[in-house]
């Protein structure tokens, strides 16, 4: 099977979501974010739906909107941090779709969410601590993409053409 599809994953604010808008632009790919068609459907954010329905409801439509989205042909895919987490989902991105971590190390994760409120895992106050337990408990399941990208040093241009690199050598060799 061809795997047609692009998934980004990686921690919170790592960049997937812009990183997969330039892909998709540059390479004329659709784009899909997984976390604002959960928020969409649901007409509440990820912070609402966390609130109000539960982490388990929310795992639950998001294995529902990955699996949907492995369905469609040409398109990036915009992972939220925890779903790579998920054995079923991983299973189908791995069988499926082109993977890439985007790693960036703890101390830029923790500027980048310092101040966003809007990241429900982190609302218990010690950002700094609670990134870095997150960031070790996923990096082992994180190991297991196709690909991995160093982003700390590079900007948003250069990872997304080595991003472009590694769809074409694999859309070239499948």
């Amino acid at each position: 099977m061809v795997k047609k599809n692009l998934v980004l994953l990686g921690m919170m604010a790592v960049g997937k979501t812009t990183l997969a808008r330039i892909v998709a632009k540059k390479h004329n790919l659709k784009f899909v974010d997984i976390d604002k068609n959960i928020e969409k459907k649901n007409s509440m954010s990820v912070a609402e739906i966390f609130m109000k329905k539960g982490e388990n409801f929310f795992r639950n439509e998001e294995e529902k909107e990955v699996i949907n989205s492995l369905k469609k042909d040409q398109c990036i895919i915009a992972l939220g941090g925890g779903a790579f987490i998920n054995k079923t989902v991983r299973e189908n991105i791995l069988k499926n779709a082109i993977s890439i971590w985007l790693d960036v190390d703890i101390e830029t994760l923790n500027k980048r969410t310092k101040h966003s409120y809007k990241r429900p895992l982190l609302r218990n106050g010690n950002n700094k601590a609670a990134l870095k337990k997150l960031y070790y408990e996923r990096k082992e399941i994180y190991k297991l993409a196709d690909h991995k990208i160093q982003c700390g040093k590079r900007n948003k241009e250069n990872i997304a053409k080595k991003i472009i690199e590694l769809y074409e050598k694999y859309k070239n060799y499948s």
